[in-house]
């Protein structure tokens, strides 16, 4: 009886506890018998047997993979430099295993391709001002691409745009030429206006000249105040005089 427990001891610690396994709550396991596959394991307390299964665990989380920056050249001929971000999740762990050798390397250089198809059909102006959109359609690109392979990508955000310093400083001159441009036609707008409301002051004071003279005094009175101005005044009288003569 003793040499029978112990070679069921031997047998359990030597085939099946190997076996077990545990499968995180995002982690799916992929199960192959004698090299080909069986089933795919759901989270929890799992086993499979030794020496003729083999398990690969796949994660099921949101992967976030930085593109590198690289040069693109636009429709208008316009080299720029543009990095991006693809967020991206397995959906099918059978096929990540057994289609793909490195999903992860092959989605980075889907992206890159698609990035340059994308930004090379767009001008500049496209580029700098519709990057959301740009994203969408290198997503659906990269998604079509990636189904295969059990993946899904989630979003790819265009980052960083860096132009050509020539490109730049001219950009710069451009915008400073508009702020001037802005500048002139406000100064001027304000010179119409003004020119109007002193039409209207003049029109006013001509019409009463008691106004006329009152606003004559005000005008000495302000004048005066200052004791290097001298202020000679004429008599009304005398200067109806000096017209009819």
């Amino acid at each position: 009886m003793l040499p029978l427990l112990v070679f069921l001891v031997f047998i359990f610690l030597v085939f099946v506890v190997p076996g077990f396994r545990i499968l995180m709550q995002f982690e799916r396991g992929v199960v192959f018998t004698l090299g080909k596959y069986s089933y795919t394991l759901s989270p929890g307390f799992v086993w499979v047997v030794p020496f003729i299964q083999t398990m690969e665990r796949i994660d099921m989380r949101i992967e976030t993979v930085d593109i590198p920056k690289q040069e693109v050249i636009t429709k208008d001929n316009i080299p720029v430099n543009i990095n991006a971000v693809v967020y991206f999740r397995v959906k099918r762990p059978e096929d990540v295993v057994m289609k793909i050798s490195d999903y992860v390397f092959a989605v980075i250089q889907l992206t890159q391709s698609a990035l340059k198809d994308v930004i090379g059909t767009n001008d500049l102006d496209t580029v700098l001002s519709e990057r959301k959109r740009l994203g969408e359609e290198i997503k659906l690109i990269v998604d079509e691409a990636s189904d295969k392979w059990g993946i899904d990508i989630e979003s790819i955000n265009v980052q960083e745009i860096e132009l050509p310093e020539d490109m730049k400083r001219a950009m710069a001159k451009q915008a400073e030429a508009e702020r001037n441009r802005r500048a002139m036609i406000i100064t001027a707008d304000g010179e119409v206006e003004s020119s109007k409301k002193m039409l209207e002051a003049a029109q006013t004071l001509a019409k009463s000249p008691m106004t006329m003279q009152l606003k004559t005094l005000q005008t000495i009175k302000d004048v005066s105040t200052s004791q290097s101005q001298k202020v000679i005044l004429f008599p009304v009288e005398l200067m109806e005089i000096l017209k009819k003569k």
